[in-house]
């Protein structure tokens, strides 16, 4: 599909693209996508009231009400699956099977949040006063402030945008200046939803285009009491503070430094290609992907020589051809930081396979990498900072519990896995005193999570929980009721107060 074509199916004129002041580049080949017009501070203002005054509104509405918007929103993307998805790999750069799957990733997301509506579930809880009742209860909280990257430009404003909204919740997004076009597309489809959906206030969900300074607006301002916001370390540190100073609720999934243990007893087949994946995929630009790997001494010299062949063999080209398994990197500053990454390395004594620019005919704008694997020298016990592209650390190991502590021994706490068929490995690997990450794995990658799980991290990763499981508690607030339907007035802790 042709761009004009793309944007045509997910309801954009291209003529909208030709007058804005951020310019969208391809980093397929650095060709200008389009030109999107920037907020300023009255429009961002006049959003964010008109997001407050929208929430009063629609937390009134039905929850099962709310779901069916969201219903509704599914069926949009289902229907413009393929354009969607054609456009993620033509602004950021990911192969055609990933742009696709991450539109999957939101339909999936919409129908958990379809069934959650009807599922918002508080507690009754037993009252130590007899003729009481005590019960919590879970309420919308307000506009929900969200922030995403490029690396994941439509799916990550799903899972919070579907939640949000079967909570009652009104939305605010501010996405990545790299991947306009994604956020304009899948805006534009929930419009189409809302249209279908008949009822909802205006306003309900507004796209707020900008720099940093458009984005500080959202942090600092108390009219958004959450702000949900997917990238760097470096941000979460900009982002936390600010909206604490304010006591608003943060929910903050940032960086990761992934890990894979291999042991001896491992499916080296299956680690492999599990490695593959997450060390290459999306070029190595996804917080899940696996950037370190400790293998033990008596399998490491047949799996890492087996990861060689493997990574000479990875297509890498044009994301747009569908045999390509690997496309560019978002823009120049993510090759010269892969480039000094690795430079650090051969400084140490590392052995580098792959690494180095690739020339792709007809993308010659584009910066196409090798991955590369990284062998750490015995001296080295681990790599403490994340790069944003595909290399791989790999360490050998001989003692597990050594390796288990270097796996932990990170400021990033995100994803992590082992592979082996020693069942007291596994257990100790997901134990209390085992992986600290949100995300703890046997036997399957570091990258690639469902829906159906909470999907956040500890430490430098944020704390923060994004999609499944209960991560819907973070967009309401939690209100503690108790009821007294005698005719008696006890008080708690049997506290005796009368003037009589």
């Amino acid at each position: 599909m042709k761009r004009d074509d793309i944007l045509k199916d997910l309801g954009i004129n291209p003529a909208e693209l030709q007058e804005g002041s951020i310019a969208v580049h391809s980093p397929i080949d650095g060709a200008l996508l389009g030109k999107v017009k920037a907020d300023d501070a009255a429009s961002v203002d006049a959003k964010i009231a008109q997001a407050t005054k929208a929430f009063q509104e629609w937390r009134q509405v039905p929850a099962p009400r709310r779901g069916e918007l969201v219903r509704l929103l599914g069926e949009e993307l289902r229907a413009h699956k393929e354009a969607l998805g054609a456009l993620v790999t033509l602004e950021c750069g990911k192969i055609v099977q990933e742009g696709l799957g991450e539109v999957q990733e939101m339909i999936d997301i919409c129908d958990f949040a379809v069934g959650l509506s009807r599922q918002l579930y508080g507690l009754t809880i037993a009252s130590e006063r007899p003729g009481h009742r005590m019960m919590e209860t879970w309420h919308p909280i307000g506009p929900v402030g969200i922030i995403s990257a490029f690396n994941f430009p439509v799916a990550v404003w799903a899972w919070n945008a579907a939640l949000a909204l079967v909570c009652g919740d009104s939305l605010l997004w501010k996405p990545s200046e790299k991947t306009l076009l994604s956020a304009l597309a899948a805006h534009r489809l929930l419009e189409a939803a809302l249209a279908r959906f008949g009822d909802a206030p205006k306003g309900l969900s507004s796209l707020i285009v900008g720099n940093r300074k458009v984005g500080a607006a959202l942090l600092d301002d108390p009219r958004v009491p959450v702000i949900s916001a997917t990238g760097s370390t470096a941000m979460g540190r900009v982002v936390g503070p600010r909206v604490a100073a304010r006591f608003g609720r943060s929910i903050l999934e940032l960086g990761g430094n992934n890990a894979i243990i291999v042991t001896p007893s491992a499916d080296l087949e299956m680690a492999r290609r599990a490695i593959l994946f997450g060390a290459v995929g999306t070029c190595g630009q996804r917080c899940t992907s696996t950037r370190r790997i400790f293998v033990h001494s008596s399998v490491y010299d047949r799996l890492v020589p087996s990861l060689k062949t493997a990574y000479e063999r990875v297509r890498i080209g044009n994301p747009l051809d569908p045999d390509t398994l690997v496309g560019p990197l978002i823009d120049g500053r993510a090759f010269e930081a892969m480039e000094q990454a690795l430079q650090q390395a051969r400084d140490h004594g590392a052995r580098i396979h792959g690494g180095g620019r690739v020339s792709v005919a007809g993308a010659e704008g584009g910066y196409y990498v090798k991955p590369a694997i990284v062998e750490m020298t015995d001296a080295a016990d681990n790599v403490r900072e994340e790069t944003f592209a595909p290399i791989l650390y790999v360490f050998r190991y001989d003692d597990f519990e050594d390796a288990l502590h270097r796996n932990n021994d990170v400021p990033q706490g995100l994803s992590s896995a082992i592979f082996t068929t020693d069942m007291r490995e596994a257990e100790r690997f997901v134990a209390v005193n085992g992986s600290d990450c949100g995300i703890a794995n046997v036997n399957i990658g570091t990258s690639g999570a469902e829906i159906g799980g909470a999907f956040g991290g500890e430490k430098e990763t944020g704390g923060g929980r994004e999609s499944g499981s209960d991560s819907w508690k973070a967009y309401m607030r939690r209100q503690t009721s108790t009821i007294n339907y005698s005719r008696a007035l006890p008080l708690a802790q049997g506290i005796k107060f009368d003037t009589e």
